[in-house]
Formats: C-alpha cells, sequence, structure tokens
C-alpha cells in the first residue's frame, strides 16, 4: 500500500471529511515522526510499534569493482520494531 491508497481508504471509510483534509493529517503525523527521529528521539506507537534511530559507526569498507578499500563514514539509519499487538495479528493462525 502507497500513501495515496491509505488516505483513499481512510477518507472511504470517514465520508465526513474531504480527501484533502486526511491528507494533511497523514503528512503531519509522518511529518511529526521524522523530526522527532531527526532529533534522536524515539516515537511509539502503543500497539503498533517503534520508531527510533540507530547509529552506525564508521568503518572501512571494500570497492565491490575494484577490492579497494574505502572509509565508510558514520551514519543513522531508522529502525522499526513492531508492537507486541502487531506481532501477534500478523502470526495469528486461522
Amino acid at each position: 500500500m502507497i500513501k495515496s491508497e491509505l488516505v483513499q481508504r481512510i477518507a472511504a471509510q470517514n465520508p465526513h471529511l474531504y480527501q484533502r483534509d486526511v491528507e494533511n493529517i497523514i503528512n503531519a503525523i509522518l511529518g511529526e515522526i521524522t523530526v522527532a527521529m531527526a532529533k534522536g528521539d524515539r516515537v511509539e506507537l502503543r500497539g503498533f510499534g517503534a520508531f527510533s534511530v540507530k547509529r552506525r559507526p564508521a568503518r572501512t569498507g571494500r570497492n565491490p569493482r575494484t577490492g579497494e578499500h574505502v572509509s565508510v563514514d558514520q551514519k543513522s539509519v531508522p529502525f522499526f520494531k513492531t508492537g507486541k499487538e502487531m506481532r501477534e495479528r500478523l502470526n495469528k493462525t486461522t
């Protein structure tokens, strides 16, 4: 599912809301999650999961074409851990 499909589904479930308002709400939520993570904060949505930032230290890598050693800078990467309710729902046997 892509963001536009999510907007359409939520708008269809809530006919009293305009689609552009639903899109603004979703953009605001995702924007706040991004801002919090950029500051290094953890964002937890109970039952859904937690977004956090993991730091990868600088290291020496290897160019796959030439085999030459190259330095790879330190970087931050987003990390998502599912919540208990979501894990249980995904692993439910029917």
